[in-house]
This record gives structure tokens, C-alpha cells and sequence, in this order.
């Protein structure tokens, strides 16, 4: 099958979009900040704390729905034996936001943390601090492996090249204006990002659901055609695993550097 000309065109742009707002961002950044200050963790990781209510909602959110989490849930739903019922990161990962939002974000900033691992090392001490960490950055790690993946096999799709080259390209840019801009450019280009997830969804989803290929979904979520009903259900025998998938969500999505960083 032949590249998607079209697809090609607006990828590139996307990349050039989301770079030249990094850049932009990590402009701004050096203009009002003094090299002194530039060099402070405080600046570089959380932004000084003031990257302001609007900006923080975008890029809290699109924290949460990346595109793994994109891909994750569409997959979740069409996966045979799992189907909507089992779909839980939506509601998960929002009662997640908002458990830590309520309970542990105010205490975090009024504290003046810089990661989330500050009050433990400072309440138990070096070594606990340390052990904990393990688990954060194994956390990192996997999240940011599923977030390249899910990008990487989707511009594998539109360029028709390996998965790995394409993971390659998307984490270079990111790292790139990462680095020169710091929460800044990571913000903005959070927001650039989420935008252009929702405006491309809406423009995509009639061409999806009046393609012929595309049976009604009121049709296929309640009777059998070519599979099983994407609504799915919950055996009681799996209602356990059903409830602590949720926990794990839910409280494992808590502990996470990125949540506390914005």
C-alpha cells in the first residue's frame, strides 16, 4: 500500500508545529528568567509555579489522555472478552485526578516540593527517598515507552517505516525542546498536542461512523456481527480483578512525577 501523500504532509507539519512552539516556549522561558535562575530546579522541572490556571488545565490533561491512552482505550474496547466494561482507564485515571487534586496537591505546594519524593526523604531520610525512587522511575520509564509506542506505530502507519525509526524521531524532538525549555515548553506543547487530539477526532468521527464499512454502533454494541458485542461484561467470577484493576488506577495513578510537576 502506497503512503498517504496527504497523511505525510500534515505529520510534518504537525512535528514543525510542535517544535517551533518548544522553541518558542523555551524563548519566553530565557526572556524573563536570569541565567542565574535558569540554572534552579525550580524554573527548569515546575516552572516557578506559575504557568497559570489555564495553561495548567491543558497540560494536566493532556498528561492523562497522550496517546497511549488514545490507542490504549479504542484497543481496550474492540479487544474480544473485554469491551467497554473493562475499559477502565477513563474513569479510573479522572477519580485518580481527582483524589490527588483534593487531597495531596495543595499539601505538596504549600510544602514547596520540587518531586514528589521530597516530603518522603524529608520525613524518613535519604535511603527511604532513595528506595522509593526504584518504583517511580520504572513507572516513568514504562509510561514514556507506551507513549512512543503508541505515536511511533501510528506514524509506522502514514510513513510506512519502522516502528522503531519512528519512535526514534518523535523522542529526539521532544527531548530537544525538553531540554532548551524545560515545564515551559513541555506545557505548551501539551496544549498544542491536546488541541490538535480534539479537533481531530471531531473532524474524523463522521467520516468513521458513516464509512459502509462501519456497522451501527447501537447494532454491534448488543448483537454479535463478526464479533462480540463491544459493550462486554462483567463475570462475577472476574468481578475481584474488575474492582482491584480500579484500585490500581485509581491510587497507583496518585504517585506519579508528572501529576505532582504541574
Amino acid at each position: 500500500m502506497a503512503a498517504n501523500i496527504g497523511g505525510i504532509i500534515a505529520i510534518v507539519l504537525f512535528y514543525l508545529l510542535i517544535l517551533a512552539i518548544g522553541l518558542w516556549a523555551a524563548w519566553k522561558t530565557h526572556v524573563r528568567t536570569s541565567r542565574a535562575e535558569l540554572l534552579q530546579n525550580e524554573v527548569i522541572m515546575i516552572g516557578r509555579r506559575d504557568i497559570g490556571l489555564i495553561l495548567g488545565i491543558f497540560t494536566m490533561t493532556a498528561t492523562w489522555v497522550g496517546g497511549a491512552y488514545i490507542n490504549g482505550t479504542a484497543e481496550g474496547v474492540y479487544l474480544t472478552g473485554h469491551g467497554l466494561a473493562w475499559t477502565q482507564a477513563p474513569l479510573g485515571f479522572a477519580l485518580s485526578l481527582t483524589i490527588g487534586g483534593l487531597f495531596f496537591a495543595k499539601p505538596m505546594r504549600s510544602g514547596k516540593y520540587v518531586t514528589m519524593l521530597d516530603p518522603i526523604q524529608e520525613t524518613y531520610g535519604n535511603w527511604i527517598g532513595s528506595l522509593f525512587f526504584i518504583p517511580a522511575a520504572m513507572g516513568e520509564v514504562f509510561w514514556t515507552g507506551a507513549v512512543l509506542s503508541a505515536l511511533g506505530s501510528s506514524l509506522s502507519v502514514i510513513f510506512e517505516i519502522n516502528v522503531n525509526l519512528s519512535v526514534i524521531i518523535s523522542a529526539l524532538i521532544s527531548v530537544f525542546y525538553t531540554l532548551i525549555g524545560g515545564l515551559y515548553s513541555v506545557a505548551y506543547t501539551d496544549m498544542a498536542q491536546l488541541i490538535c487530539i480534539l479537533v481531530g477526532m471531531y473532524v474524523s468521527l463522521p467520516f468513521a461512523i458513516t464509512h459502509p464499512a462501519v456497522t451501527d454502533i447501537r447494532t454491534t454494541s448488543i448483537h454479535y456481527v463478526y464479533r462480540e458485542p463491544w459493550i462486554g461484561q462483567i463475570h462475577t467470577k472476574k468481578a475481584w480483578i474488575w474492582i482491584d484493576n480500579y484500585c490500581l488506577m485509581i491510587f497507583g495513578g496518585i504517585p506519579w512525577q508528572a501529576y505532582f510537576q504541574r
